[in-house]
């Protein structure tokens, strides 16, 4: 499985490109979130217990480590959660008029300030696993001026919970299932799972 999936172009080189493409897509998936960032780290992970020898008994070459996996996504989430907090504190009139015209933007940017204000972090975190959730949550954080103090610390949790979940999802899916694309498509339904039920909570959430 390992070489199909550098055959196939999705894990090519050194651990180091695949730690670098893992960053990229991590760091600008809160721009844009359809970058498949979650399903590189489930590949890398799964390579990495290929690489293992847990789901094969072979070494086939070099692997990510899974540990610094862990550390790369979770670094690029956090990186790129304040860049997009930064971006929107420093918005202006034209950021809050944007939010304003939306009811869904508003009405986060309300429960938002009131959750971190009252110590209600979890919901950064909750919201790292719901689809589009990081941006809406990190865009809205800066557009409050929420203080960088209650803020960040959050994220931090939120991108090594993510991170953590994935990189378990690959590794596991691979132990149960073996190298496989199926252990891997499973790894990523149960992500998607996830972030379906992340939504579904965010959006019970009594205002």
């Amino acid at each position: 499985m390992f070489e199909s999936l550098g055959n196939m172009g999705v894990l090519t080189g050194s651990p180091g490109i695949i730690y670098a493409m893992v960053a990229a897509s991590v760091l600008l998936d809160v721009f844009l979130p359809v970058l498949p960032s979650g399903v590189l780290v489930i590949t890398a992970a799964t390579a990495a217990a290929a690489g293992t020898g847990a789901a094969t008994g072979k070494v086939p070459g070099e692997v990510p480590d899974l540990l610094l996996l862990t550390l790369v996504a979770a670094t690029a989430s956090v990186l790129g959660d304040m860049v997009a907090y930064r971006l929107a504190w420093r918005g202006g009139a034209r950021l809050d008029r944007a939010i304003a015209r939306s009811r869904r933007l508003t009405s986060a940017q309300e429960r938002l300030g009131s959750a971190l204000a009252d110590g209600g972090g979890p919901l950064v975190v909750l919201a790292r696993f719901a689809p589009a959730g990081r941006s809406v949550v990190s865009f809205v954080a800066g557009a409050a001026h929420r203080r960088v103090r209650e803020f960040l610390p959050w994220s931090a949790l939120a991108g090594l919970a993510w991170a953590a979940y994935s990189v378990a999802l690959g590794y596991y899916g691979a132990q149960w299932l073996g190298t496989t694309w199926l252990a891997t498509g499973v790894s990523v339904l149960a992500l998607f799972a996830a972030g379906a039920g992340a939504a579904f909570v965010m959006r019970r959430r009594p205002a």
